[in-house]
């Protein structure tokens, strides 16, 4: 999570505002999305530079969590890997954090 401010911060300085920046967390990743945890400064930071940070569906089941435990803000998505599947398939880049 500690690199997810200053990547999308650069990225978002050097793409311009138009460009949409999605980040999804995966696998024990998701431990950190809930409301009032460490990250959600983090995550608060990151909806100001418009960036969207999504939680992988399948990592939250197997972690016990469900969609009313994440920090406001927090989009799902059903699996981390289809969905970077897809947005690949619609033109868009990843880079892994």
């Amino acid at each position: 999570m500690a690199a997810i401010l200053p990547s999308a911060t650069n990225a978002r300085a050097a793409l311009g505002p138009a460009t949409g920046i999605e980040v999804i967390i995966q696998g024990p990743g998701v431990k950190l999305l809930p409301m009032n945890s460490p990250a959600t400064e983090t995550v608060k930071s990151a909806r100001q530079l418009d960036v969207s940070i999504l939680a992988c569906g399948n990592s939250m089941r197997s972690g016990g969590m469900e969609d009313k435990d994440l920090t406001t803000g927090i989009g799902t998505g059903p699996a981390a890997t289809a969905h970077l599947a897809q947005r690949q398939w619609d033109g868009w880049a990843y880079a892994r954090l």
